[in-house]
């Protein structure tokens, strides 16, 4: 058995969730410098400069990247051979959050659904777990802004529908979305499950390192197929036209009812932020 305290927990989320708000990471710097030698479009270009440019003074003065500073979203992969000691690790996470957003004064934008008073804290997290075997930790923190969040969509499709309606949908959902989620954008797709592991799914695949290859040969090429139609829409960055639509798009599937075929379009923003947190 491995004994993990949660003040070692709440350290590390605390500072994660400052450093994913004021450094974008390597791998999505890279991706938009590949999209900026591919834009034509000038104005397209510029934005994209200045997207770069936006994330070395963030990185460089130590501020967000946007204002908008995300709601905390967190994966965490616990092993059976993991003891918590210390607390709870739900408690644990959540006080990181508090401590991270208070201290790195980022903006707190959770509140009340419906009276919209704000927590004060940006508490509570949303907290996703999977219990896998052996003795690991990992906690991933991504920092989720209103904007990509408000044009995701589900749809629950009947089961006989094909590939090409599925496409349709996604790239409807976009395209419905124009300027409204801050493109380039990162579109994460899940496909199958039920009614609440869909959207999951499709959360889920924005962990994965921009525009990385799909382990799946079919996935692969269905995601390379919507990128290339989705950038055809002419939207462009920060939906001021070009052909930078999206940096790329990521595909969970799973099995699923046989009377049912739920898909699941979560859309990322430029500001594409989460770190990685290994215990």
């Amino acid at each position: 058995m491995r004994y993990i305290d949660t003040e070692q927990i709440t350290k590390r989320v605390k500072e994660a969730v400052v450093r994913a708000n004021v450094e974008l990471d390597d791998n999505m710097i890279s991706a938009l410098k590949d999209a900026l030698n591919r834009e034509e479009s000038e104005i397209g270009r510029e934005v994209i400069h200045e997207l770069i440019k936006n994330a070395e003074i963030a990185r460089r003065e130590g501020i967000p990247m946007c204002q908008d500073t995300g709601i905390a979203t967190i994966f965490v992969r616990i092993g059976q051979e993991v003891s918590i000691t210390g607390g709870n690790l739900y408690d644990a996470l959540e006080e990181g959050v508090r401590q991270g957003y208070n201290e790195g004064y980022l903006r707190k934008s959770v509140c009340h659904p419906l009276t919209r008073e704000n927590t004060k804290d940006n508490t509570p997290p949303i907290i996703h777990t999977d219990i896998v075997s052996g003795d690991v930790l990992t906690i991933w923190i991504m920092p989720k802004g209103g904007g990509a969040e408000n044009v995701s969509r589900l749809y629950m499709l009947n089961p006989t529908e094909s590939w090409g309606v599925i496409k349709e949908k996604i790239i409807e959902t976009i395209k419905e979305a124009g300027g409204k989620a801050c493109p380039p954008l990162i579109i994460g797709v899940g496909i199958g499950g039920n009614f609440e592991t869909a959207p999951l799914l499709a959360k889920k695949s924005l962990l994965r390192s921009v525009g990385s290859k799909n382990s799946d040969p079919d996935l692969a090429d269905m995601e390379m197929e919507l990128l290339k139609e989705i950038n055809k829409l002419g939207i462009g960055p920060q939906g001021l036209g070009g052909r930078i639509t999206a940096l790329a798009v990521h595909i969970n599937m799973m099995p699923c009812h046989i009377a049912s075929l739920p898909v699941a379009i979560n859309i990322q923003c430029n500001a594409n932020r989460s770190i990685k947190i290994d215990l």
